[in-house]
C-alpha cells in the first residue's frame, strides 16, 4: 500500500508559503511506515524545530487503475476520510533551498494521520468536489476548507499519478491542504472534522 500526497493543491496554501500554483498536479509519496498507529499520540521528531500540521482529505482507492481517464476515475473509489500530513518545515525548506529532495521532511514515521472510519461518499450528498473539512488545535479552528477549491479535482488527480505509478487496491490519496497550516507544540490536541462530524483526533507529546 503506498501514500500519494498532492503539494499545492489549494491556490491560498501555495501563497501562505511562497510558492507558484503549479500547471499539473505536484505529488511525492510517503510509505506506510508513515502511518501513525492508531490511537497513538504525535511525537515531534527531535530533529525538528518547526513541524507543521496540514489537514486533508482522503481517498481510499477501491480498485486498481493504470492510465486511467479523468472520466473513469470516479469508477475507483466510494468512500473518502480525512487525515493529517504532517510536515517539517524548517528540514523541508533547507532542502529546498539546496535543490535536494525533501521526503526526509514528509515521509518520516508518525508523519501520516489516517482517519479510522472512511465515509461512504453518498452518505455525504454524492459530490466529491463539495466536501467541507477543518482542523481544530486546542479547540479552536485553524484551517478550514472545501474540496470545491481544489486546482486539480479528485478525478484528475487520479488520473494524472495513474499514467506514472499504478494504483493499488487500498493506495490513499491525500488530496492537499488549504491555508491555515502552522506548527505544533508538546500538549497539542488537535481534531479533524469532515462535513461536522469528528474524523480523528490526535495528542502531540
Amino acid at each position: 500500500m503506498k501514500i500519494v500526497c498532492i503539494g499545492r493543491n489549494y491556490a491560498q496554501h501555495a501563497a501562505e508559503l511562497g510558492n507558484a500554483v503549479p500547471s499539473e498536479p505536484l505529488f511525492f509519496f510517503k510509505p506506510e511506515s508513515a502511518i501513525l498507529h492508531k490511537d497513538h499520540p504525535f511525537a515531534i521528531p527531535e530533529w525538528t524545530e518547526d513541524c507543521h500540521f496540514e489537514v486533508e482529505v482522503i481517498v481510499r482507492m477501491d480498485r486498481a487503475a493504470k492510465w486511467i481517464g479523468k472520466e473513469h476515475a470516479g469508477r475507483c473509489y466510494t468512500t473518502v476520510g480525512l487525515g493529517l500530513d504532517f510536515t517539517a518545515r524548517d528540514v523541508q525548506s533547507a532542502l529546498k533551498a539546496a535543490g535536494k529532495p525533501w521526503e526526509k521532511a514528509k515521509a518520516f514515521d508518525g508523519s501520516a494521520v489516517v482517519s479510522r472510519e472512511f465515509v461512504p461518499i453518498e452518505e455525504l450528498g454524492g459530490d466529491i468536489q463539495n466536501l467541507t473539512f477543518s482542523l481544530l488545535k486546542n479547540g479552536e479552528t485553524v484551517q478550514s476548507g472545501s474540496t470545491a477549491e481544489m486546482l486539480f479535482p479528485v478525478d484528475a488527480l487520479i488520473a494524472n499519478v495513474s499514467k506514472y505509478s499504478t494504483w493499488k487496491t487500498g493506495d490513499l490519496l491525500f488530496t492537499g491542504t488549504p491555508a491555515g497550516v502552522g506548527p505544533v507544540q508538546s500538549g497539542d490536541r488537535l481534531e479533524g472534522r469532515l462535513e461536522g462530524r469528528t474524523m480523528f483526533e490526535v495528542d502531540v507529546v
